[in-house]
Formats: C-alpha cells, sequence, structure tokens
C-alpha cells in the first residue's frame, strides 16, 4: 500500500510550508463556522472547504514548477515573520541562562549571562556601553 501511495505521488507537488499554511487558515475557517450561526456561518463552511480543495488541488499537482514557486513567495513574504517567531523561540529557550537587552542608541538585541550582577554591556553593532544588572 505504502509503495502504491508512493508510485501515485510520484512527480507530483506534495505538501510545503504554504500547504501547512493553507491548512492552518482552513481549519480556523471552519472552527468559526461552528462557532457563528446563520449564512455568516455558510460563509465561513464554504470558504474552508474551498481552501480544503484547493489544499489537494496543491498537493496533487504535476505542475511542481509553479507550485514551488507559490511556496517561495510565501516564504519571502513571511520571512520576517518566520525569523521574529524563531528568534523568540530560541529566547524562551535560553531564558534561564540568559538576559537579553535592547541597546538604547541603537536597538540591537543583547544576550548577557544571569546571575553575574551588574554588568557593563558593550553593544557589538554601535559600540556604546550602559550597565545592566542581570
Amino acid at each position: 500500500m505504502r509503495e502504491k501511495l508512493a508510485r501515485f505521488m510520484a512527480g507530483r507537488n506534495g505538501g510545503d510550508s504554504y500547504n501547512r499554511f493553507l491548512t492552518f487558515a482552513a481549519l480556523i475557517l471552519l472552527f468559526i463556522s461552528v462557532l457563528t450561526d446563520g449564512s455568516v456561518k455558510r460563509v465561513f463552511w464554504y470558504l474552508s472547504i474551498a481552501g480544503l480543495f484547493y489544499i489537494y488541488f496543491r498537493m496533487l499537482s504535476r505542475n511542481v514548477a509553479k507550485r514551488r514557486a507559490e511556496n517561495e513567495r510565501y516564504l519571502h513574504a513571511t520571512r520576517g515573520l518566520r525569523s521574529w517567531a524563531r528568534s523568540l523561540g530560541e529566547r524562551w529557550t535560553q531564558r534561564k541562562d540568559y538576559k537579553f537587552f535592547r541597546c538604547p542608541s541603537c536597538r540591537t538585541l543583547l544576550r548577557v549571562p544571569r546571575g553575574k550582577g551588574k554588568l557593563k554591556v558593550v553593544c557589538r553593532k554601535c559600540g556604546s556601553s550602559f550597565f545592566k544588572s542581570t
């Protein structure tokens, strides 16, 4: 069975980052349709079903170049948001060992070890220095 599926999907686009985003958006629309009433409910439901059809169309498409271009446009448009979320996750995992500050002059994010008392922090980007307690 697995081999049949692999043969069927050969030369097709499959799942990518844009499809994951569309799936999440379709699920949110479906959830909103459950919470609302009347004609608004139908609109959100139809939008979510249309989104699911588009997701399957993209996954099963043999025009891989066009789907790859769509995915690249999505990745380019969301680059800033994804890098912000990644840095937020890194700061969250390092929160016990390091304290994070912003440079007062250039607003660069600086990382200082925790538990070292009052330190003179020198910004690597602009060279300004300031004192912070860790």
